[in-house]
């Protein structure tokens, strides 16, 4: 089980190469990769406490991992001024069945996207910014693993 929190770009392949190697107890591996919106969004600055997000990452992978027969999770978040196309995410849950690892690479991202402890400002191309808060369809998605 791993959380990372880090302003350095990271290489899915690779990260998804150090989950699984030398493993063979592994069935499936769910993986998703968030990337910064473009259009009117011309960059996106991601802020946090240090401890206390990573505290709280580590509770919802705690979460997915009593809820689901897990084998191994990723959760990698990037902080700092990142542009259009940049990464932002990345979430992996593997298990023995695919089933497993779906719904809790699932739960994990709307778990990230409404309890993670991370303040969004997006800068658009008009030279305005403003302060992300969760969309009402993040809060949805997250009510149906009540």
């Amino acid at each position: 089980m791993t959380v990372r929190i880090q302003s350095e770009d990271f290489d899915i392949a690779a990260e998804l190469a150090a989950l699984f190697a030398g493993r063979d107890d592994m069935g499936a591996i769910v993986t998703f990769s968030g990337l910064v919106r473009g259009g009117d969004v011309t960059a996106m600055t991601l802020e946090h406490y240090p401890g206390m997000t990573e505290k709280a990452l580590q509770k919802i992978e705690a979460e997915a991992n009593a809820r689901w027969p897990l084998k191994a999770t990723l959760i990698l978040h990037r902080v700092g001024r990142l542009l259009p196309g940049e990464r932002i995410v990345l979430v992996a849950a593997a298990s023995q069945t695919r089933h497993a690892a779906f719904e809790a690479a699932s739960f994990l991202m709307d778990y990230l996207k409404t309890d993670a402890p991370f303040w969004k400002n997006e800068e658009h191309a008009d030279g305005t910014s403003a302060w992300v808060d969760a969309r009402k369809a993040d809060s949805s998605a997250k009510a149906r693993w009540r």
